[in-house]
């Protein structure tokens, strides 16, 4: 297994290079059909990687991935699964591309919200409730005494 190449994007301008001596790969049997050679063959693929630990990722791409990746997260190891391959080769490779794709996402800094102007229409339409809302308590006031 070789290092995993994550490419470039926002929050990664070079990208990133997961060493291999990082990444956990296990095999287990597919589940669902596909008659003799699901029981015989180890092609699902599970790959993880801890994220606290990882030096592909400096200290604001790795608290920005446990932030982004929280509901995932099983402490900090990030667990992807693929078997959607009758073969092993197949889905280690979906796996990987899970994974890159994942952590790209997840170093990416979050978009600034642009602040909005209300329109001239919805300040026209608010004052003008409020004038009828206005004339409507008025009119419900005891009248003044001359």
């Amino acid at each position: 297994m070789d290092d995993l190449q994550v490419p470039p994007g926002p929050g990664a301008p070079r990208g990133l290079v997961v060493p291999a001596s990082e990444l956990v790969e296990l095999f287990s049997h597919a589940s669902g059909p596909g008659g003799q050679g699901v029981n015989t063959a180890d092609s699902r693929v599970q790959l993880s990687i801890d994220l606290a630990t990882t030096t592909a990722l400096d200290a604001a791409q790795r608290e920005r991935a446990l932030e982004h990746l929280a509901p995932r997260l099983a402490g900090t190891v990030l667990t992807v699964v693929a078997a959607e391959h009758r073969a092993q080769r197949r889905n280690r490779v979906a796996a990987r591309e899970r994974l890159s794709q994942l952590l790209r996402e997840a170093v990416a800094p979050p978009v600034p919200r642009r602040p909005t102007r209300r329109t001239r229409g919805s300040q026209r339409r608010r004052l003008e409730t409020k004038r009828q809302r206005s004339q409507t308590k008025a009119t419900r006031r005891r009248p003044e005494r001359e």
